[in-house]
């Protein structure tokens, strides 16, 4: 009975120590875990390239506007010298045996004054021409006065003479063929050429 006894002391007793030494120990907290570390360039680096990128492209864009604007004040240019060469060389016409202006036709040497004004070193060419109508001599002659009549209408409005010369091809150089008015009408005409400073018009 006694021997049960120290037994049951001695279970007791390991069984105490057991359960002190369990509450003496705490259970350890398992380590947070290390997020990893990206691999491959960094931020600064991915903003550089960025930001250069953008520097390009925006360079680009400024040089095809600019190449754009340049282009466009090109053809501006063109289209204005072309208008102004257009009204230099636009011809006047005359009546049956006559080498009066009429009223129509001093508008049209209206339009060309400023731009020969504009423009000092253009020359110009006045070709006076008739219908068939009358001998070649005659012809010849009346061409002439037509030629002459215009550059004199020039000249009193202030281009220089020199900058005049005229000729006259009396009926040899038709514009229309035909014996009739339509085509006489045609005829009875006075052509402009533009013989120097051509190069560059400017608008008056």
């Amino acid at each position: 009975m006694i021997q049960i006894r120290r037994v049951a002391g001695l279970g007791m007793a390991m069984l105490s120590v057991v359960v002190v030494d369990a509450c003496r120990k705490k259970p350890q907290e398992a380590p947070a875990p290390v997020a990893a570390t990206p691999q491959g360039p960094n931020q600064d680096s991915i903003r550089r390239a960025q930001d250069e990128a953008a520097r390009r492209a925006a360079e680009e864009a400024a040089r095809r506007r600019a190449a754009d604007s340049a282009a466009a004040a090109a053809a501006a240019a063109a289209a204005a010298a072309g208008n102004l060469r257009t009204a230099l060389t636009a011809m006047v016409h005359f009546d049956y045996d006559q080498s009066d202006l009429r009223a129509e036709d001093r508008g049209i040497l209206d339009a060309k004054i400023p731009i020969l004004q504009a423009n000092p070193n253009v020359k110009i060419r006045v070709a006076g021409h008739t219908d068939e109508r009358g001998s070649d001599e005659y012809n010849l002659a009346l061409g002439q006065r037509r030629a002459a009549t215009v550059k004199r209408y020039l000249v009193e409005h202030g281009v220089a003479d020199a900058r005049v010369e005229t000729v006259s091809y009396g009926e040899e150089r038709p514009a229309a063929q035909g014996s009739d008015e339509s085509a006489w009408a045609q005829n009875r005409r006075a052509e402009f050429e533009v013989t120097a400073g051509d190069q560059a018009l400017r608008a008056p």
